[in-house]
């Protein structure tokens, strides 16, 4: 019989990895890294050896690095197998994963420095630039809705999921017991609301689906308060003379906020003559997305034509990249005006951090949050109100407003994610990942007492037959 084991996101929101092992095959689905403080980093350092040597495949719903950030330590660690996903996500992957090794090599070198005057034992990098040429190398990108033989007796389908250029839906008939059975992973579903990426699509039939919970607990507002919100936001800043900071998820959301920025600037509603992009990964992505808009919405792209070009940078002109350290730093010269979007999306790491350093302790500045934050990681605390942070060897008081933006999220919410498993016809059992527990928990209740739909919440490390 066909299992499945949950090996990671189940309880929370980062380093998604599942194993299926059926009497013939073992798939691992997702290769994701954990964010959030020490803990996560120890994690994402433990020996895959054992892992990389049971597996015939990888299959990668889509590029975040929650979902796709460790499969260069699992080739570093063994694993010489193809690596199945869209065609898009491997475009994605080519920019995330050499910007993710390049940044924790810069992390470790300053790391290794302070262990050196310490005469502490010095970090290896969890990966390097080498073992992302392999991961890349292993990769075997698919279409949408092709049918593709991964292992013997496992067929594999991906399907639209809408949440970021590439990502899918991943769909799996595996012999299992001298049946066939059906295995369909969520991946991260897209918000119908946000703009850029085309609906999830609808499947009909599954005996078990992985079904991610991320927001499990509550819907999204309404986009276009959302935006009014932004315009006020943004026209309070230029009023008291202050900064913009928007923490950047490079994928996905720095696009959509770009995509809305460029829109309003359109309008007359953004003030601001200063915008800058300060994330090489986010301008790389930024740019992949103009070439390949031919997997985004029509009618997302026919507005952004009307507000003055296809391409994103050209439909708001106030936008500049800022690709170079140096111009990295010279922003920080800015005392008020701008809108700063830089890396990284949960403030752990990234340009981000500097400009928070030289930003929070004003008051007429404001961070505006548009993603997910896990829990500790430094944009949960802010969200959660800490008056005081250490940054960058430095003590900070937080001062500058701090605006939380929960329209723009690119994951389905409640009501969203309920639709969407009403459209299986058979009622499939649903297993509830890639969620906090309390978001997992109020899914589930909401699924099984609303709408009489077989909901459950895995434990990590619990294994279900299929």
């Amino acid at each position: 019989m066909a299992q499945l084991t949950f090996l990671g996101a189940t309880g929370e929101v980062t380093g998604s990895r599942y194993l299926l092992e059926t009497d013939t095959a073992t798939v691992l689905l997702e290769c994701g890294i954990r964010q959030g403080g020490a803990k996560a980093e120890r994690s994402n350092r433990s020996s895959l050896r054992k892992l990389a040597k049971t597996l015939d495949a990888v299959v990668l719903s889509h590029g975040h690095l929650d979902h796709a950030g460790l499969l260069p330590k699992l080739v570093r660690d063994g694993y010489r197998g193809p690596v199945y996903c869209s065609t898009g996500t491997r475009d994605l992957l080519d920019i995330m994963l050499r910007d993710a090794a390049f940044v924790m090599s810069k992390d470790i070198e300053w790391e290794n420095k302070k262990r050196e005057r310490a005469g502490r034992k010095l970090l290896e990098p969890i990966y390097t630039l080498d073992d992302v040429d392999e991961a890349l190398d292993l990769c075997r990108p698919l279409p949408y809705g092709r049918s593709e033989t991964i292992a013997e007796g496992v067929d594999l389908v991906l399907h639209d999921a809408g949440h970021i250029l590439g990502s899918a839906i991943v769909d799996l008939m595996i012999d299992s017991g001298g049946r066939r059975r059906h295995l369909v992973f969520s991946g991260d579903l897209g918000n119908a609301d946000s703009v850029l990426m085309n609906e999830p699509a609808r499947l009909e039939h599954a005996d078990a689906v992985l079904l991610e919970s991320t927001y499990g607990n509550r819907d999204h507002r309404p986009l276009n308060d959302t935006l009014d919100e932004l315009a006020a936001i943004l026209a309070e800043a230029d009023g008291n003379g202050g900064n913009v900071l928007i923490p950047a998820f490079a994928v996905g959301r720095t696009q959509e906020v770009l995509y809305h920025l460029g829109i309003l600037h359109h309008e007359g509603r953004m003030p601001q003559q200063k915008v800058f992009l300060d994330s090489p990964m986010a301008i790389g992505v930024t740019r992949l997305y103009d070439r390949r808009r031919h997997l985004l919405d029509a009618n997302d792209l026919e507005k952004l034509e009307e507000a003055g070009g296809l391409a994103l940078e050209r439909a708001l002109p106030p936008l500049q990249f800022s690709a170079s350290v140096e111009e990295s730093m010279a922003i920080n010269r800015i005392k008020g005006g701008a809108v700063i979007i830089a890396g990284a999306g949960m403030c752990s790491g990234g340009r981000i951090r500097h400009h928070l350093k030289y930003n929070l302790w004003r008051q007429q500045n404001h961070v505006v949050i548009v993603g997910f934050q896990a829990e500790g990681t430094l944009g949960r605390m802010l969200v959660d109100g800490v008056k005081k942070i250490r940054l960058l060897g430095s003590e900070i008081a937080v001062k500058a407003q701090i605006h939380t933006l929960g329209g723009f999220s690119a994951h389905a919410g409640q009501s969203q994610l309920i639709g969407w498993a009403e459209g299986f016809r058979n009622r499939p059992v649903f297993y509830l990942i890639h969620g906090e527990q309390s978001a997992r928990e109020a899914l589930a209740a909401a699924m099984s007492e609303g709408h009489e739909l077989d909901a459950r919440v895995p434990e990590l490390g619990s294994t279900i037959t299929i």
